[in-house]
């Protein structure tokens, strides 16, 4: 069997990263696919983080990480904010859920004015 790091764009950090959510090979994470690697990797507690989810399409693909550009890039996007919406927004309402899909985020609580500032 294949160390994880024999795939292009897959380093040591990424590597272990994906043994701990049980994906141990080359061969296996080939097998498995990018989608079902990543979502092994968010029920494993990883945060999402959309470079890392194309980079490991890139990597499968053995293609630059950096080589996602344009309508490819955005369906990934699509693919990955599906995926973090499934796996990572547990406990939220339907409309939290939508909401974050499109990006709103709770509005942050203002700061008190100073009696001396603006």
């Amino acid at each position: 069997m294949a160390a994880l790091e024999t795939i292009r764009n897959i380093g040591p950090a990424f590597g272990a990263s994906l043994r701990a959510a049980g994906i141990l090979d080359a061969e296996t994470l080939r097998a498995i696919g990018a989608d079902d690697a990543y979502a092994r990797l968010l029920e494993n507690g990883a945060r999402p983080h959309f470079i890392s989810y194309y980079v490991l399409h890139m990597a499968l693909q053995g293609r630059p990480w950096n080589d996602c550009k344009g309508t490819e890039k955005d369906a990934l996007r699509a693919q990955f904010d599906a995926l973090k919406t499934r796996y990572c927004d547990t406990g939220h309402s339907e409309l939290e859920k939508i909401l974050n899909q499109i990006g709103v985020v709770p509005k942050q609580k203002s700061r008190p004015r100073d009696a001396d500032g603006p």
